[in-house]
């Protein structure tokens, strides 16, 4: 499993002599976060100290079995810690607990010659929150917005893979209106008329997940899990293992993370990753543009244009100003006097058409208020080693292609920029 980039400390202090249910608490701690699939943890014997009793600890000769303080240290993904923490704080019925932001520069089981020839089980995430194929669309939902997924497993009694659950899917076949990551409250999730059907039982998994499913071995590369994803347009793969159960979840994030991993430590100036491709036969030339006035409606003509879902808005001589994605949109513009964005962004995902009905109103806002900035960009002349460094660094999922003046020339992909990575046949 891959770890990089902002993480969580969570710092533990307790003493020696405290224990759970018969076990000493630092190993029962250790033994709940490996279950559960935390990234990992380190126990620390201190020499002397004291917390809430007043009460001094320490270490002598005569007394070689004193109640030393105990501190226990581990680090994650925000959203592990948050999944966990209940169950940590459980444990600890008395002691410190504390939180803070860390940077992981390097998180990983050791380098390999050709990051792609890395077997999947080495990067996967261990993990997985699956459904069944009788749950309720409802509880998928919340399922989806507490842990931050944008798809779900479907299993069967024997673990194995059945279907997957993406927000598209629930776009398309059940009664949500958008897709979940736009979501800014629960009661926007469903249109009044449908809150029914989304908290009961006529809808389950079963009878909207895709099918067939499409997996990867545990024991398989990660050049193939990358070639399946490419050739599939997939953004993650479930792991099976040799029957066929789910052992865990691998994401185009993951190996992405993998490949920039392998670049030698120290190295001030990284060779350029072997690549089949550059930025500029990578990249897409169809991008979507507004100017920094254009209003809402324009907005959404020019992201219905090619279903990229965002658009970069520049001035007369092409030179990027900012970026605007649907996401962008739901937060900052007046949807309340919108009642149909929501459809129009629905529709944005599915590909289905719309009546000219649903055309917005002159609401005023421009593509100047709407519009994430400054713009992450890239260079032709830069490296797909850049570009992937970026990405990560930054969270992003398409970096503006510019020229030697800043013209927009092109956007550059996760999908094609892994495309580019792969070795060429």
């Amino acid at each position: 499993m891959q770890l990089q980039g902002k993480a969580i400390r969570v710092t533990i202090y307790i003493g020696e002599s405290d224990h759970h249910q018969g076990k000493a608490l630092y190993m029962a701690l250790l033994q709940l976060l490996k279950r559960e699939g935390a990234s990992g943890a380190t126990v620390i014997r201190g020499l002397a100290g004291f917390g809430a009793n007043s009460r001094i600890h320490t270490a002598s000769i005569v007394d070689l079995s004193a109640d030393l303080p105990i501190r226990l240290e581990w680090v994650d993904r925000p959203e592990v810690v948050e999944r966990l923490m209940p169950q940590v704080r459980t444990l600890v019925d008395k002691g410190l607990i504390t939180l803070d932001e860390v940077s992981v520069v390097q998180y990983a089981p050791g380098r390999w010659p050709d990051a792609l020839a890395q077997p999947v089980q080495d990067v996967m995430r261990r993990v997985v929150v699956t459904v069944s194929p009788e749950t309720p669309v409802g509880e998928i939902i919340v399922l989806l917005l507490r842990r931050g997924y944008r798809s779900l497993p479907v299993i069967d009694e024997a673990n194995r893979p059945l279907g997957i659950i993406t927000d598209g899917d629930l776009v398309r076949r059940s009664a949500l209106v958008a897709r979940l990551d736009l979501q800014l409250k629960p009661s926007e999730i469903f249109s009044p008329n449908q809150m029914a059907l989304a908290g009961g039982q006529e809808l389950t998994a079963g009878q909207f997940m895709s099918t067939p499913v499409v997996t990867v071995r545990d024991t398989a590369t990660l050049g193939q899990a990358a070639a399946e994803m490419s050739t599939r347009e997939l953004k993650r793969l479930p792991v099976v293992g040799p029957q066929g159960r789910l052992v865990g979840w691998i994401s185009r994030v993951d190996i992405l993370r993998a490949i920039l991993h392998q670049r030698p430590a120290g190295d001030r100036q990284p060779e350029p990753i072997s690549a089949g491709g550059t930025i500029a036969e990578l990249m897409y030339r169809d991008v979507p543009t507004v100017s920094a006035d254009t209003e809402l409606e324009g907005i959404l003509l020019a992201l219905e244009q090619n279903r990229r879902r965002r658009a970069v808005v520049v001035d007369a001589d092409q030179r990027v100003l900012g970026i605007i994605t649907d996401g962008d949109l739901l937060r900052r513009s007046q949807k309340e006097a919108q009642p149909s964005l929501l459809a129009r962004l629905g529709a944005l995902l599915t590909g289905q058409p719309l009546p000219a009905a649903l055309a917005l109103p002159d609401m005023g806002q421009t593509a100047a208020e709407l519009m994430t900035t400054p713009a992450m960009t890239i260079s032709l002349d830069d490296s797909l080693t850049d570009a992937l460094q970026l990405m990560l660094d930054q969270g992003i999922k398409r970096l503006p292609v510019v020229d030697g003046q800043g013209r927009l020339v092109g956007l550059l992909g996760r999908a094609t920029l892994l495309r580019g990575l792969l070795p060429q046949e």
